[in-house]
């Protein structure tokens, strides 16, 4: 049987080799997260490290402050204070931003379709509920972005489970528009909006794949419970994001999105506001 002190020792050894390979890690106590402050920094009094919200001269030598006490120096993670966390640790996590990465944490098997339908394949790594999906490039991180998805990135943890499986790509788009708050109402002269606004076939090949995403959007809308604006805004723009640039899209693809939207008790004027709103945003409102 394998002994606790195994354990840590091959959660050193996991933490030396991220950080060998760029990835800065920390440890993770019972509970999943992370060790909490000592007493000079407790409640932040010390200002807090570089990079956190409340930017500080703070330079403890404990893996203080979470994920902003992540490293890749060796000799601060093989040091008296980082080792006594060892000794307690019950699992490795790392800062994505601080790698360059982004992790689309998703926690469920609607989440796992969303991302299997709407978002470019990439690494994947298991997790306990559901998928972690990683992509090259940083980004704000945010919770809750929709039902069972979760945006690990700059100033922010994410638990290490593994290399996953698949090549790392490009951050895309749509991940980024997760975020992406409503701007303030446009008001365009029409209600007209055309629904193809780029050239080309479509990147992804694949007609049943234009659909399936339509589809979950639709759903996306249709099952929203609260902040029914929003929600139409942002589903717009992820389908934009993905589809927008190719020209893919058809007036009946568009009609199908503003019929749930209408159905949501949205006026048609409020479709093409988003609508308008979402492709501005993109950048592909070229008059």
């Amino acid at each position: 049987m394998t002994q606790p002190t195994d354990i840590r020792r091959d959660l050193l050894a996991t933490a030396l080799w991220l950080a060998a390979s760029g990835v800065p890690p920390l440890p993770l106590r019972a509970g999943k997260v992370p060790f909490g402050n000592c007493p000079a920094c407790a409640k932040n009094a010390c200002g807090g490290r570089p990079n956190m919200k409340t930017p500080g001269p703070c330079e403890c030598p404990a893996p203080c402050h979470g994920w902003a006490a992540a490293t890749t120096d060796p000799s601060v993670i093989n040091s008296p204070t980082w080792v006594r966390a060892w000794r307690e640790a019950a699992g490795v996590a790392y800062h994505p931003g601080g790698a360059g990465l982004t992790v689309v944490d998703l926690d469920n098997a609607e989440a796992i379709a969303w991302a299997r339908a709407s978002l470019p394949a990439t690494r994947i790594v298991p997790t306990t509920r559901g998928e972690h999906w990683i992509y090259r490039g940083t980004m704000q991180s945010a919770n809750a972005v929709r039902s069972g998805v979760d945006i690990k990135s700059s100033m922010q943890y994410a638990r290490w489970l593994g290399p996953g499986t698949g090549a790392i790509t490009v951050l895309p788009d749509v991940v980024r528009a997760l975020i992406v708050k409503e701007p303030a109402l446009a008001r365009p002269a029409t209600v007209t909006v055309p629904a193809s606004v780029g050239g080309g076939a479509c990147p992804h090949r694949t007609l049943t794949y234009l659909d399936r995403g339509i589809a979950m959007a639709e759903q996306r809308i249709t099952h929203a419970r609260s902040a029914v604006h929003a929600t139409v805004y942002r589903t717009f723009l992820a389908v934009l994001s993905t589809h927008g640039r190719c020209g893919c899209l058809t007036e009946t693809h568009t009609a199908r999105l503003f019929t749930a939207a209408q159905a949501k008790g949205e006026s048609p004027r409020h479709c093409t506001e988003a609508w308008t709103n979402a492709l501005t945003t993109l950048g592909l409102n070229h008059g």
